[in-house]
C-alpha cells in the first residue's frame, strides 16, 4: 500500500496539541473577521482532524488529486471553518487566505465547495449525506482494488437524518473495511429539547443530548459495524483508534469511531455551551480567545518550523512509493 503518512520519528517532533491550538485561534480570528460562522463544532472537532491530517492521512499537499491518496468528507459541511484551518497549516493553502472565509469571492465558502479549493473531496452541507458519499467512494476502491481508505467525519445531531442509517445499513451489507465513519459527539445541537430533571445529568448543557438515553455504540454494532469509543481529545487514544481503523476488521465490517468530545473545546467561554454552536465573539469575547489561544511569536515560529520539516518529509516518503 503507498503509504506517506509521517514516520515515527517525523510525529514525535509534532506538537498536535498546539498545532490544534492554533487551528482554533485561526477559527475565532476567521469568524469574528467575516461576522458569521460556526465555532461550537469546530471546536470539538479540532484534534481528531489535526491528528487525522497530521499523523494519519495518506496525502501529498503538492498533488491534492493524486489518485492513491486517501478521502475524507467533512460531513458536517457546516464546520469548515475548523477544516480550512487545518488544511492551511498541513499547507493546502495559505495561513493568511483564512482571513477571506465567507467572502463571496472566496475559496473558502461556509461550507466546503469541491470546485473551488485544493484538498477537498467533497462538497457538503446538507446534512445527512457525507456518510452516502463515502460510501460510494469505499465501494469504488473495493471494486477497482485501490488501497485507499475513505474517512468521514459526522456530529452527533447531524446522525439524526435517515438517510445516516441507509448508508450504515449499505456500508455493512458490502462490507467496506476500508471505510471509517467517526462521530463527533460532543453531546450538543443548536436546537433542540430543553433540559428537563430526567435529561440534566447527562445532557452536558443547554440542549437535550442528541442521543440521550440511547446506547449509540449498541446501535451501530446491530447494523455490523465495528465500533471504537474513545475521548476525541486524547492525541494517544486518536491514533491509536486511526491505526486500529485502518488495519480493518478481520469480520468484514466498517469502522465507527464514536469521540467523545466537549462543544466548543478549548475556549472556556465555549466549552459546554449551545449558543456558541453558531455565534460571532463580541470584543470581549475575542481578547478573551486572544488570552486563552493565540500563540506567541516562538510557538509560532517552532510550531511551522516542525510542520515545513514534516512537510519535507512526507514529501520525499511519497517519491520513494
Amino acid at each position: 500500500m503507498n503509504d506517506v503518512t509521517p514516520d515515527n520519528a517525523t510525529t514525535k517532533e509534532l506538537d498536535l496539541a498546539s498545532l490544534a491550538r492554533q487551528a482554533r485561534w485561526e477559527v475565532i480570528k476567521a469568524v469574528t473577521g467575516a461576522k458569521a460562522g460556526h465555532i461550537g463544532g469546530p471546536l470539538s472537532m479540532m484534534d481528531l482532524l489535526v491528528s487525522l491530517y497530521f499523523t494519519e492521512l495518506n496525502i501529498r499537499v503538492e498533488d491534492p488529486a493524486w489518485p492513491e491518496r486517501d478521502r475524507f468528507i467533512l460531513s458536517k459541511g457546516h464546520a469548515a471553518i475548523g477544516l480550512y484551518s487545518v488544511l492551511a497549516l498541513r499547507g493546502f493553502l495559505p495561513v493568511s487566505e483564512l482571513s477571506t472565509f465567507d467572502r463571496s469571492d472566496s475559496r473558502l465558502q461556509g461550507h466546503p465547495d469541491v470546485t473551488r479549493l485544493p484538498g477537498l473531496d467533497s462538497s457538503t452541507g446538507s446534512l445527512g449525506q457525507g456518510l452516502s458519499v463515502g460510501v460510494g467512494m469505499a465501494l469504488g476502491a473495493q471494486l477497482a482494488e485501490k488501497h485507499f481508505h475513505t474517512w468521514v467525519m459526522l456530529g452527533d445531531g447531524e446522525i439524526q437524518e435517515g438517510m445516516v442509517w441507509e448508508s450504515v445499513q449499505l456500508a455493512a451489507r458490502y462490507k467496506l473495511t476500508n471505510l471509517t465513519a467517526i462521530v463527533d459527539r460532543n453531546g450538543l445541537q443548536q436546537f433542540g429539547l430543553p433540559s428537563t430533571s430526567e435529561t440534566t445529568g447527562t445532557d452536558r448543557g443547554d440542549r437535550r443530548d442528541p442521543w440521550f438515553g440511547v446506547d449509540l455504540s449498541a446501535v451501530f454494532q446491530a447494523f455490523g459495524w465495528r465500533v471504537i469509543e474513545l475521548n476525541g481529545h486524547d492525541f494517544d487514544q486518536i491514533r491509536n483508534a486511526y491505526r486500529l481503523a485502518r488495519a480493518g476488521d478481520f469480520n468484514g465490517r466498517p469502522t465507527v469511531l464514536i469521540a467523545h468530545t466537549v462543544k466548543g473545546k478549548g475556549l472556556s467561554l465555549a466549552e459546554g455551551a449551545h449558543t456558541w454552536h453558531s455565534i460571532v465573539p463580541s470584543p470581549e469575547d475575542f481578547e478573551k480567545a486572544r488570552q486563552e489561544l493565540e500563540p506567541d511569536e516562538i510557538d509560532l515560529l517552532d510550531a511551522y518550523a516542525h510542520v515545513s520539516a514534516f512537510a519535507s518529509r512526507t514529501t520525499e516518503q511519497g517519491s520513494q512509493v
